[in-house]
């Protein structure tokens, strides 16, 4: 008399973002989609099955709510395959293959080799298949047909998310899970950003003490010492879900690191740079820097928290700043400024102790390394007094109010060029959306038949072509509007900034970064003195 097999069967489920439908989607379909996908529908709809089949026994509900169904690498199907190898289940029920995975190659491996070899047998309700009954034609054909159609469902997924992220970003949206310290998401639009007042005056103090030549170790101590939170404990006391690889138990500090990816945000100037880094595949989660030239970067898209001369003078020092002088928060005020007049080489701080008195001076780096050039000594008491007088002497030029007026008059702004530009671009990004959404329609129309594969590959790959081309002539646009606003606009933001600091009572940091783009030290004590605004002094005499 034969024995009728028992099974002990695993309840596999899944959910993820990736089984909803895009926004522009049907609104009906969409509430569908969703509801015959959850975790509460997939459940019934298995237990029911098992209730009917009197040889099949619930061993336990594996549930990964929240995972892509193109990795495998998910917590409750780790323990299910587990307990699989420990011969505790020897059948596994999934509503469709698509909740089993959307990886076609990782599918077919568990179903056709893994789960045999194991003695598992398979079922998929929805897709009515069942490795005991299953024939042939269905695990060898059919099988391999439905897997690949859900892994390619993955990728359309995958790449209109990317379609309509980038759009969002060309549009100056922001799209990040979270704002950027300084600033907070609008209430009324997610990808907008609003100043966060508190963050903000935060963000202030970081960028005028860098300016007055605080280190970034020192900055972050400033902060500590003063209790403000660090970016990270701030965003968990506003409540926000907020995590991070680095989390420890620990509270966060403020770090030389933290501080210093303020200090090269440009977001703070009002500008967005997003599109900085992306996945490698759908199927890959490891994601790759992309070239600077392919950032996505809009102008004014929100509120400036940093004035743009203030970032770009900090960026400079960032390239150019030392550490700051031992024991002191604060690196020497020509820092990142002095440079050897015959190697380039930037100089460098020396402190010479003679019968108790302190001599201070700079020589060539490169002498200081033995590397070769000369000393190019020069004292720092001798620098500032031969600057002091440089720069009283520019600052009477910069104050000439016949000149400076007459200057302000000729820069007003043509915005003729500036419009028909505007138009030019605006014309050229309706021409690649329009190549985007034929682009975006073809997998449908191969899919439905209409073209065939090689027709489908030829269009896809001129269309592209097409977009990129339109692309390239936008961002060509885009340069020449930058172009004639700088010319036009910054010269009379910069006669305004400069007017504040003609006022000269003494030589300090501040003075030295609005001022000097660098001082070149020759080996006879000359100094060659490169001001900055030089544009702009040619523009006023």
């Amino acid at each position: 008399m034969n024995t009728k097999k028992l099974y002990s069967v695993a309840v596999y489920l899944r959910l993820s973002r990736d089984d909803i439908t895009l926004k522009n989607a049907d609104r009906k379909e969409e509430n569908s989609k969703i509801e015959s996908n959850s975790i509460d529908f997939q459940k019934e709809l298995i237990y029911s099955f098992i209730t009917k089949n009197k040889d099949m026994k619930l061993f336990d509900t594996y549930i990964d709510d929240g995972y892509s169904g193109v990795d495998f690498n998910r917590p409750a199907f780790k323990r299910m395959i587990s307990d699989v190898k420990a011969g505790l289940i020897n059948c596994i029920i999934v509503k469709d293959l698509s909740r089993f995975g959307r990886d076609y190659i990782e599918t077919g491996r568990f179903i056709q080799k893994i789960f045999p070899k194991l003695n598992v047998r398979f079922i998929a309700i929805n897709d009515f298949f069942d490795t005991l009954t299953a024939d042939f034609n269905e695990t060898s054909v059919v099988l391999p047909v439905k897997n690949f159609i859900n892994d390619s469902y993955c990728r359309d997924i995958s790449w209109k998310v990317k379609s309509h992220q980038k759009v969002k970003r060309e549009n100056g949206e922001f799209i990040g899970a979270f704002a950027v310290y300084g600033y907070k998401k609008d209430k009324d639009n997610k990808n907008l950003l609003v100043i966060d007042e508190y963050a903000a005056k935060v963000v202030q103090h970081i960028f005028a003490w860098k300016l007055e030549g605080y280190s970034f170790r020192a900055i972050a101590e400033q902060l500590n010492s003063q209790g403000i939170l660090s970016p990270m404990e701030y965003k968990k006391s506003k409540g926000e879900n907020f995590q991070t690889g680095f989390y420890t138990k620990n509270i966060t500090k403020w770090s030389a690191m933290a501080v210093k990816r303020i200090l090269s945000n440009e977001v703070y100037t009002g500008n967005l740079v997003q599109g900085k880094s992306e996945k490698i595949n759908y199927k890959i989660k490891k994601s790759f820097v992309k070239p600077a030239c392919e950032w996505i970067r809009v102008e004014n898209t929100h509120e400036a928290i940093i004035c743009m001369e203030d970032f770009v003078n900090v960026k400079k020092l960032l390239s150019t700043d030392s550490r700051a002088i031992q024991g002191q928060k604060n690196t020497h005020i020509f820092s990142g400024l002095l440079f050897c007049g015959d190697c380039m080489e930037t100089m460098t701080r020396r402190v010479n102790q003679y019968h108790g008195k302190n001599t201070i001076y700079f020589i060539c780096q490169r002498n200081n390394k033995g590397q070769g050039c000369s000393r190019h000594s020069i004292k720092e008491e001798q620098l500032k007094a031969i600057l002091y007088e440089c720069l009283k002497i520019q600052a009477l030029i910069m104050v000439d109010k016949v000149n400076v007026l007459d200057a302000v008059n000729e820069l007003k702004v043509d915005i003729q060029p500036i419009a028909t530009c505007n138009r030019e671009c605006s014309r050229l990004k309706r021409e690649q959306q329009r190549y985007l959404e034929l682009k975006s329609n073809l997998y449908q129309d191969w899919k439905e038949g209409i073209l065939s594969k090689d027709d489908f590959l030829d269009l896809k790959k001129i269309y592209k072509e097409k977009y990129i081309s339109f692309q390239k002539m936008i961002e060509q646009q885009e340069r020449k509007i930058q172009e004639l606003l700088y010319t036009s606009l910054i010269s009379s933001v910069q006669l305004e900034e400069l007017k504040k600091r003609t006022t000269l009572t003494q030589i300090n940091r501040e003075v030295l970064i609005h001022f000097i783009e660098r001082i070149i030290v020759y080996e006879d004590k000359r100094l060659c003195i490169e001001f900055r605004y030089q544009e702009l002094f040619d523009r006023v005499r």
